[in-house]
């Protein structure tokens, strides 16, 4: 045969996989009306796992983990389907439409803002990008910025979430396993990590550098550079600047941003020494309310899948199936359960999409736990 002619044997073999598509669909509507009518759930694992091993002693050998990957999509858009038409809506979709309806048109220009780290700190540089006049109270770390909005003493808190070259900062996405908050908007800042020391003090005579551990990770190749010099790790790279500031040595450095230099009096030693210039920290802005402002177009969520396989295909699946795209995939390993893993994702998708509501009512029913994080807008 010819390609044309196998072609058109594919084409005709997809209008008969077309047909009989849509009538497998138009009987799942039927059984979600039977369902609807006798209380039933949607998911009858029981019957998914059944139909899947049935599917696969159908098929020959060499076909069925192809085959059993099809039947398992094709669950996946057949519950969805069903969901719909059942006009399934979940405590969190409640709460979601309540948010788009309460939360004010704008973004506040004021409010009490709790960041990690002193005067100078990047965290204090994205509050001024996120807010035009906020009230910012300094915290000496990440858990008292939690902290603060758990117990209401901050509106809002902004926290450093990932770096473009160091990738994220652990601390914390472990503390957001731990903490009831909303993300409501992010920013990403440039960062450019100088060497700080005194004034008079030569790059020869440095023995001690601090600074951060994402800075000193960012920074790796100026640091290997270097002959017998310590690094020291501390709470963000403005404390490191001040440390050097106060200090009554001079023989240490900080790396620091550059506000830093002027705001403690000391001397650039060496410039922008970070490994790559395209290096960007986002910041996110958390709340203890849900608040969803206008433009809201990412969400991230939270989640604990079956420890078997095929569970976080299954996830991955739904968002292929109603076409939202995924640019974060993250995992992280739980603490009390031995090589099991919490998932964050972050979804490119407009809050206002109705397949994205319909996605926050499905995904519990395939999770162990989920979290919704918040749907927010990112400033650039």
């Amino acid at each position: 045969m010819t390609l044309e002619e196998l072609r058109a044997r594919i084409d005709g073999i997809d209008a008969e996989l077309i047909r009989l598509f849509s009538q497998r669909m138009d009987a799942a509507a039927e059984i979600a009306a039977y369902k609807k009518e006798h209380g039933l759930p949607v998911l009858d694992a029981r019957r998914e796992r059944d139909k899947l091993r049935q599917a696969e002693e159908l098929a020959p050998e060499e076909l069925r983990d192809y085959t059993a990957s099809l039947y398992a999509l094709l669950f996946e858009l057949s519950r969805g389907y069903q969901n719909r038409i059942l006009g399934r809506e979940t405590e969190l979709t409640r709460q979601i439409r309540t948010a788009l309806e309460d939360t004010p048109r704008l973004f506040p220009e004021r409010a009490t803002v709790a960041c990690q780290g002193v005067e100078g700190a990047n965290s204090q540089l994205a509050c001024e990008r996120l807010f035009r006049s906020p009230r910012e109270c300094e915290f000496s770390s990440f858990e008292a910025v939690f902290a603060a909005i758990d117990k209401g003493l901050c509106r809002y808190g902004v926290l450093p979430l990932e770096n473009s070259t160091a990738g994220s900062v652990n601390a914390v996405y472990d503390l957001m396993m731990r903490h009831d908050f909303r993300i409501v908007r992010s920013v990403r800042i440039k960062v450019d990590h100088n060497l700080l020391a005194k004034p008079g003090t030569k790059l020869s005579d440095v023995k001690e550098i601090f600074s951060h551990e994402q800075a000193i990770s960012q920074c790796a190749a100026f640091l290997s550079s270097l002959k017998d010099v310590k690094i020291t790790p501390c709470e963000n790279t403005a404390v490191a600047a001040r440390m050097v500031a106060e200090s009554d040595r001079g023989d240490v450095a900080a790396l620091s941003a550059r506000q830093c230099m002027d705001l403690y009096g000391l001397d650039c030693l060496a410039p922008s020494v970070q490994d790559q210039g395209n290096n960007f920290t986002r910041f996110i802005c958390i709340a203890r309310d849900l608040e969803i402002y206008p433009g809201a177009d990412r969400t991230s969520l939270s989640m604990i899948l079956p420890h078997r396989p095929g569970s976080l295909y299954k996830v991955l699946s739904r968002f292929y199936a109603l076409g939202i795209n995924l640019n974060k995939l993250e995992s992280r390993p739980i603490p009390e359960r031995n090589f099991e893993f919490m998932f964050y994702f972050d979804l490119e998708n407009s809050v206002y999409d109705p397949r994205f509501i319909q996605l926050m009512d499905e995904l519990d029913e395939i999770c162990e736990e989920f979290h919704y994080l918040g749907s927010y807008s990112e400033v650039v």
